[in-house]
């Protein structure tokens, strides 16, 4: 069977565009399952040193004329094209226009914008002009993106230079990169970007950021903009997707946010709220909510282990930590699955069918479930008015922990999901996350350790508590396929409490005593 020329114009402007920054490249065969030290054997001592800068240190650089742009953007494409020949994780780099731009900020008598010449990708359904915008649909791969998406301009307009366009994998090599950010995930992971761009409906930032050890921040929805970018359902509002950043450091975070409101968008775009960054001053002593279950799927020992580190270093830094109380997360987790395909998924079937693509098993397992069918106007009313219940439930539920002394808590902090990266196919469980996109929440996902499988083990004799429990914790009988993977927490805010969300971590990592990114 011949590949068809839609397939293979889209493989042949990846791979040019690939070879054109990495030529000459000899990789081990068989790759290694972890190919975090290939950088060191392929890239120079200046590349290393630029690659792994943190983002707020290398602006610096950048706008001291340390470093020129175009060296820097030279060197980031590099390692990007490195990281696609190993991770699948790229759909274009935009050298030609990237090395141009970096030329251009080069020539400038004065930095240009808070993010001089920083390097930035940006997941493919983010549109940018006059290139293919396909959504990861084959019936969209010659479906040319026209103005660019407010999004690109916005980050150009901050003195980026966007310079790699990312995948929408549910898929180390052998484990998921998470989705629909995977690529993202992927290539900031492999730092072969300073600081990614994702969406987020149900964890798509959060999780490819988790399973590939980096930060990745869900902010409240309708603070960052993206008129004009791709989505599959236009106009569905039952979940509000989100825009916001993966880096490898907490600062790359705070650096994006900050710049992005900065510039205040919600002129332009005016479904935006308009609420600068705030510098937010903490309470004296912070109290979080330590989520170890949320009662319907177990996480596996290293998240369990990773949660109890970071309670223990917390109590010994004088924060106030409590058990958190998951209220109801069983009925979030219905109206989630529910509100996402409210057409029974007829349009998501339908795209495939243009594109002659076949359902992938997890994506066949997902619109098979219960509460995946077409509704009716009424139905859909209802569902809504059944979520904005939900809300005003869980509003209170928070409230009510200062019920004893005024002081609600601060935070939540929990799993990113119920175990690290899974294998191929086998994430059917998200409501670590989704829970936090039904409430608006805004969460960040941020690294803590690496499995350990002495200790890390399995439990044995557990009673599943229903049938996904039980299909999640038989993803854990062999640890070893796990070994060095990333085992990363979340933490949660209140709605608009996005400043907060990322002060907060701060003060968590001073008290894990890391160094301050």
């Amino acid at each position: 069977m011949n590949p068809r020329p839609e397939i293979m114009r889209a493989l042949g402007t990846r791979d040019d565009s690939v070879n054109a920054m990495l030529p000459d490249c000899t990789l081990p065969d068989p790759l290694p399952s972890n190919v975090q030290d290939l950088p060191s054997q392929i890239l120079s001592a200046d590349e290393i040193a630029i690659t792994e800068c943190d983002p707020v240190v290398l602006v610096g650089e950048l706008q001291s004329k340390k470093w020129s742009c175009e060296k820097v953007v030279r060197a980031f494409l590099k390692r990007a094209a490195l990281a696609q020949k190993t991770t699948n994780c790229i759909t274009e780099l935009l050298w030609k226009e990237a090395i141009a731009r970096a030329q251009h900020l080069d020539s400038l008598p004065q930095p240009a914008a808070p993010l001089h010449g920083l390097p930035i990708s940006i997941k493919e359904q983010f549109g940018v002009p006059g290139k293919i915008n396909n959504n990861g649909f084959v019936a969209c791969c010659d479906r040319i993106q026209g103005p660019p998406c407010s999004l690109y301009g916005v980050v150009e307009g901050c003195g980026a230079v966007i310079f790699a366009r990312t995948t929408q994998p549910q898929s180390n090599r052998n484990l998921s990169a998470g989705g629909s950010s995977g690529g993202e995930g992927a290539l900031v992971g492999f730092r072969g970007s300073p600081l990614g761009l994702g969406g987020d409906i149900g964890g798509s930032i959060r999780s490819p950021a988790a399973n590939n050890g980096v930060y990745g921040f869900k902010p409240t929805p309708f603070r960052v903009g993206n008129t004009g970018g791709m989505g599959l359902i236009v106009g569905q509002e039952g979940i509000i997707g989100c825009i916001g950043p993966l880096s490898p450091t907490l600062s790359g975070i705070e650096l994006f946010m900050k710049a992005y409101l900065d510039t205040m968008p919600w002129v332009k775009e005016n479904y935006l709220v308009p609420i600068p960054w705030r510098d937010i001053q903490l309470s004296k002593r912070l109290k979080i909510g330590i989520m170890w279950s949320d009662g319907m799927v177990k996480p596996h020992p290293p998240i369990l282990r990773a949660l109890s580190e970071v309670a223990n270093a917390l109590k010994s830094a004088d924060f106030e930590v409590v058990d958190w109380q998951p209220k109801e997360h069983d009925e979030c987790w219905k109206l989630t699955s529910a509100l996402y395909y409210e057409d029974g998924g007829h349009r998501l079937r339908q795209m495939l069918k243009a594109g002659n693509e076949q359902l992938l098993p997890l994506t066949e397992w997902l619109l098979c479930q219960d509460e995946v069918k077409s509704r009716t106007v009424e139905e859909v009313w209802d569902l809504k008015a059944k979520r904005n219940a939900y809300r005003s439930m869980y509003n209170q539920h928070w409230l009510d922990t200062g019920r004893d002394d005024g002081r609600p808590v601060d935070a939540i902090l929990c799993p990113v999901g119920p175990g690290c990266a899974p294998p191929h196919d086998q994430t059917r469980y998200w409501n670590y996350t989704s829970q936090w996109n039904l409430l608006e929440y805004p969460a960040i996902s941020f690294p803590v350790t690496q499995v350990d499988t002495r200790l890390d083990v399995p439990e044995d004799g557990y009673v599943p508590l229903n049938e996904l429990d039980r299909f999640n914790h038989g993803l854990y009988t062999t640890p070893e396929r796990y070994v060095d993977a990333p085992v990363s927490l979340q933490l949660v805010t209140r709605r608009y409490e996005d400043e907060k969300c990322i002060a907060i971590l701060r003060n968590i990592e001073g008290a894990l005593k890391r160094e301050l990114r």
